[in-house]
């Protein structure tokens, strides 16, 4: 890894960069700069842990059964290349596989993974991401995720950088679910203060977030009906937006 860069894009799962984010990303790195993409939630569930119905739905519809996890992270190494950026995997379980001493799951549904973080997670957790957002390489700039849509891994991910960070971080909307109408107006509307930017993207910015989106394939069911119906909703996303939006809550602080 480069030992500076211009921007840590900080990636709850594998594939939150590249979708929210993709195009900036790509046209950093076609202007020379350096940029590390790290995610967070990228290990493999732990050792002898339990199972549960909601993991072997997810797995169905992602038609990844056997190291589901490892072919995810391949999808994502792909993914960086295209964007050309680095990528770093860190060693935390995505909260579906995240389990306690009885080997329950804390998080067993869509409503469980959207809705509030687990008690047992809320500090010992937060403490061990700080830790390893703290141990990050040095950057201009860090991107975290903005909390659009309430994912569990979304809320632990910026509370974690907000520590390590405080007032220097920068924000990203998440995407698929900064497209429901209301969705980041709900974010934004609880703290006052935010700062925000449009990043425009080129046409070979968006062709490449597009093939970028397109390298994660088990995840493309859950958002888009094919290939093709990525570059249409993308498309559409970005002439609403303008491009992909970038937040601060520090005046004065550059966003681009």
């Amino acid at each position: 890894m480069s030992p500076q860069y211009q921007a840590i894009y900080l990636s709850p799962h594998l594939d939150d960069a590249a979708f929210s984010c993709g195009g900036q990303i790509h046209a950093r790195t076609q202007q020379g700069e350096h940029v590390l993409i790290v995610t967070l939630m990228a290990d493999d569930p732990p050792q002898n842990s339990g199972q549960s119905a909601y993991i072997d739905a997810l797995h169905e519809r992602w038609q990844l059964a056997a190291n589901a996890v490892a072919q995810r992270r391949a999808e994502d190494t792909a993914a960086c290349r295209i964007l050309g950026a680095e990528y770093l995997h860190l060693s935390f379980a995505d909260c579906i596989y995240r389990m306690d001493g009885e080997k329950r799951p804390f998080y067993q549904s869509d409503q469980d993974i959207f809705g509030t973080i687990h008690p047992q997670e809320q500090t010992e957790l937060v403490a061990r991401l700080a830790e390893g957002i703290a141990s990050l390489p040095p950057s201009k700039q860090i991107f975290a995720p903005l909390t659009v849509g309430n994912h569990v891994d979304h809320q632990l991910t910026r509370i974690a950088a907000e520590i390590v960070f405080s007032g220097r971080l920068l924000y990203y909307d998440e995407y698929p679910y900064a497209r429901k109408k209301g969705a980041v107006e709900a974010v934004i509307k609880q703290e006052s203060g935010w700062n925000a930017a449009t990043i425009p993207l080129t046409k070979a910015d968006t062709t490449a977030k597009i093939a970028a989106i397109c390298a994660f394939r088990s995840q493309l069911s859950s958002f888009f009906e094919n290939e093709a119906d990525v570059a249409k909703k993308m498309e559409a996303y970005h002439r609403i937006t303008g491009g992909e939006v970038v937040r601060s809550r520090s005046l004065g602080m550059s966003l681009k």
